[in-house]
């Protein structure tokens, strides 16, 4: 191991071999991560996608985010994004993988040119999950709606 990789970890009080393969990697690289982030955690989806004209298998970064009040802590919006890795702009794929900016607002700063079209709405009983993050008894029914953000002719989110 590099000795300067050592004496950090040995500051940090920091044991490698409790570390998993993956947080030793992370932490002995001194380049970019985002190519080796974007391998390790996108997925496959399990089925097709027909709105997004995705099949079974296709990789993409399945995205969760909650909007949360900076003052009060109070989660206000969860917002699921499923966002095709090779149809995003370099620089754009970059700052998801590294940031939790909502889309909406990379798609602000970036200056990209979109359509959003509804192709969802309605209500549904809050998962445990949600119910979670809202401080909710399980099946209120929430509100919802999906819709397709479309890029240069590619639907690049759900």
């Amino acid at each position: 191991m590099r000795n300067d990789l050592q004496q950090s970890l040995n500051r940090s009080h920091i044991d490698p071999s409790a570390l998993s393969t993956f947080q030793r990697i992370l932490l002995t690289t001194d380049g970019t991560v985002t190519d080796m982030l974007e391998s390790y955690f996108s997925e496959q989806i399990p089925q097709d996608i027909p709105v997004m004209h995705l099949k079974k298998g296709t990789e993409v970064i399945d995205r969760e985010i909650l909007l949360r009040g900076r003052i009060s802590r109070k989660n206000y919006i969860y917002a699921e994004s499923i966002v095709v890795i090779d149809r995003l702009d370099e620089d754009f794929r970059n700052e998801l993988l590294k940031t939790k900016t909502p889309i909406g607002k990379l798609w602000l700063e970036h200056r990209i040119e979109s359509f959003k079209e509804i192709v969802d709405s309605g209500k549904e009983p809050a998962p445990e999950k949600l119910a979670h993050y809202f401080r909710i008894e399980p099946n209120i029914n929430l509100l919802f709606r999906t819709y397709c953000g479309f890029f240069d002719g590619f639907v690049l989110s759900v």
